[in-house]
């Protein structure tokens, strides 16, 4: 119902969206918004953000750039994530969002740590996404597997 009101206050709303634009906008705010959940922005992120946007969508340097602007004014906007996670729903397949979760498993370990507020959101967007437990622990698994191998040998 929000989001109706603001429609009709949005002075694009007679503009015609491409569904891809939203799409690769969705993306990238919950990127952004997994780099800025223990409030600290790394340059690490930024470089891992701005590459997995150009090979997710074919982008060039300056596309990604502009996109990532685009992104960073909407996630600033909004109110919750509901309506990046209703554009991944709606428009990508199992696998294609568990590698979306396997890109937000990489942000959060990027420094190394496990922020308890990265944790909490990536367990909210694998519900927002409609993953299983099981396929949520199975993707962080994935990426821990990746990033430190021999972590169970330690």
């Amino acid at each position: 119902m929000i989001d109706r009101l603001f429609r009709l206050f949005d002075p694009r709303e007679g503009q015609a969206v491409d569904p891809e634009e939203k799409l690769k906008v969705a993306v990238a705010v919950i990127l952004l918004e997994v780099a800025h959940a223990d409030r600290s922005f790394e340059p690490l992120e930024a470089r891992l953000i701005d590459g997995d946007l150009a090979r997710r969508f074919g982008l060039t340097p300056e596309e990604v750039r502009a996109l990532v602007d685009r992104a960073e004014l909407k996630r600033q906007e909004s109110l919750d994530l509901h309506q990046f996670t209703r554009q991944l729903n709606r428009h990508l397949s199992l696998e294609e969002k568990l590698q979306v979760m396997e890109a937000v498993w990489e942000l959060i370990y990027a420094d190394g740590e496990l922020d308890r507020y990265e944790d909490a959101l990536a367990r909210q967007l694998a519900g927002l996404l409609h993953l299983s437990p099981r396929q949520a622990a199975d993707v962080k698994v994935r990426v821990l597997d990746r990033i430190d191998p021999d972590r169970l040998r330690q």
